[in-house]
């Protein structure tokens, strides 16, 4: 088994991601919108470009394209402003673009002269261009990414700079807590069992639900508990959009009794704790039918707090590096190439460094774990069991080490056995939980994966001697599901790491809200090389 210690800050170009919001209580669904990524802003400026104009300058245009994954064609996504007479333009308008941890996105910048206002680029004179990936510039220090332009044989074309930065219009949350006076009695035997639903406007007219309280018991004057939700899905960033709020008396069956409504705004809720957030619970049948209605009660903001979330992306910046261990099975069921009798003696193994050297087990990047593991092929015997402990405990005394948010682990499993140390795996990955550390399980060929499924988590929360596992820190990905018949090996594989990659993100951010680590103001002023990290089951 090996594993690549890469730092974030020059993380594998192109891996971008995406943070899932959403928490469940009881019956009732804290539902806020399942943001899948984070919204960047691309500046782009040029230095010494090529000079076209006979009489002036050249009037550089940037457009950019993105390519599909799996696809060999170029889209273009969209043109920055015309800039007269430079070679060292800085263009005003921006790219904004969806930033994708689990997936890489390949860009091109393509510079012309423009030469007249057909919006033909074939009129103009092309300039040069420069391929790279979103994730390429995000993980730049700071975000930022200089490259030569080419594209003309035996011409220096320049250079271009593209910088990124992550928009922050919708990244904020609120806490509120709201209580209730004088609610009308639903009940017949006692009073009611009040709870309120939010939801905000759309702009055909319609009503999204965003969120439901927990129901208080028995009583005309309900305390809710204080709650957190996203702005975006409060009102999408519109801080003038309407929110409605119904209040329902709970009903056992699931017919709850309407009480009544009110309307408001974010722009309203910010003033906070005021006469102005006193809101009158109306229900429009009854004030129809009887005219000495007032209202079916009141609703009352106690109080209003504005957090602004941090992302992935936020560490990322300011300096946490990313470590990537891969574990490959080197049991003799798989003929891939771990547990596995290393020369000379033959002794069995676990947790050996796959290039021999266990005073320097590195690896330089992909190629050079790819060398290991071929090299290390002739050398040793597959063996056995597959056992996983070994390998996870490895890991786990790294990350035990540095608890202080600026390093995170995460360790790829390559197997294709039923694994053979199940108890004392499930302890090691309850005990790895506390840690800054995530686990991806890669099965594959034809075998049964059952236990795998368990390991992953998603459905019951994995326990060991009783004790349960403080966060889901493992993905579980059935190779053979990504083998895609129609022989697209490139998009099937590029389904694969987005895949393998989707869950790190959010126990990343989980990692480090419980710990109430912030990310660092500003990147270091230094990142490490890439480099890799050995451990052999």
């Amino acid at each position: 088994m090996f594993g690549l210690e890469k730092p974030a800050g020059q993380q594998e170009p192109g891996r971008s991601g995406g943070f899932p919001n959403m928490a469940s209580v009881g019956d009732f669904n804290v539902l806020s919108s399942s943001i899948p990524a984070t919204k960047v802003e691309l500046s782009v400026s040029c230095r010494n470009l090529l000079d076209r104009d006979t009489f002036s300058k050249s009037d550089p245009i940037c457009v950019l394209y993105t390519q599909a994954i799996g696809n060999k064609e170029w889209r273009e996504f969209g043109r920055t402003e015309v800039i007269d007479n430079t070679l060292n333009p800085d263009f005003v308008r921006k790219f904004i673009m969806d930033y994708f941890f689990e997936e890489r996105e390949n860009l091109r910048f393509d510079f012309y002269d423009v030469d007249s206002k057909s919006p033909n680029l074939s009129k103009h004179d092309f300039l040069g261009q420069m391929f790279c990936t979103l994730g390429e510039i995000v993980g730049s220090q700071g975000s930022r990414l200089e490259k030569s332009i080419v594209g003309i044989p035996g011409k220096k074309c320049g250079t271009v700079i593209v910088t990124a930065e992550e928009l922050g219009c919708c990244r904020d949350s609120v806490l509120m807590q709201f209580c209730a006076n004088k609610l009308d009695k639903k009940d017949f035997f006692g009073k009611s069992d009040p709870f309120l639903v939010f939801h905000r406007s759309n702009e055909d007219g319609s009503f999204t639900i965003c969120h439901k309280t927990e129901v208080v018991k028995n009583t005309l004057n309900p305390v809710w508990q204080a709650f957190k939700i996203s702005v975006r899905a409060l009102c999408n960033g519109d801080y003038d959009r309407t929110i409605k709020v119904e209040v329902y008396d709970w009903d056992r069956d699931g017919s709850h009794d309407f009480i009544g409504e009110f309307t408001t705004s974010y722009r309203e809720l910010s003033r906070g704790q005021s006469q102005f957030n006193v809101y009158e619970v109306i229900n429009p049948k009854k004030k129809g039918k009887k005219k000495k209605y007032v209202n079916s009660g009141t609703v009352t903001l106690l109080s209003f707090l504005i957090e602004t979330e941090v992302s992935f992306l936020d560490y990322i910046k300011g300096g946490t590096q990313i470590n990537f261990t891969v574990a490959i099975d080197f049991t003799a069921s798989n003929a891939l190439g771990f547990g596995a009798r290393l020369p000379p003696d033959g002794r069995v193994s676990h947790e050996f460094a796959l290039n021999g050297n266990p005073q320097n087990p590195y690896c330089h990047g992909i190629d050079g774990v790819m060398e290991a593991y071929y090299r290390s092929l002739k050398s040793v015997q597959l063996y056995g069991p597959t056992n996983f402990a070994p390998v996870i405990n490895h890991v786990a005394r790294y990350a035990a080490s540095v608890k202080d948010g600026s390093q995170y682990f995460v360790l790829l499993i390559i197997t294709d056995g039923v694994i053979s140390d199940m108890a004392q795996t499930k302890e090691s990955i309850v005990n790895a939980s506390k840690l800054p550390m995530s686990i991806i399980i890669v099965g594959v060929g034809p075998a049964e994966f059952d236990a795998m499924e368990e390991l992953d988590g998603d459905v019951v929360r994995i326990s060991s001697r009783g004790k349960f596992a403080e966060r889901d820190i493992v993905q579980f990905v059935p190779f053979r599901d990504y083998i895609d018949r129609s022989g697209n090996h490139v998009l099937s594989m590029a389904r694969l790491a987005k895949d393998v990659l989707a869950e790190i993100p959010e126990q990343f951010l989980s990692y480090m809200r419980v710990r109430g680590i912030k990310p660092s103001p500003a990147p270091p002023p230094y990142t490490p090389p890439i480099h890799v990290l050995q451990t052999q089951i």
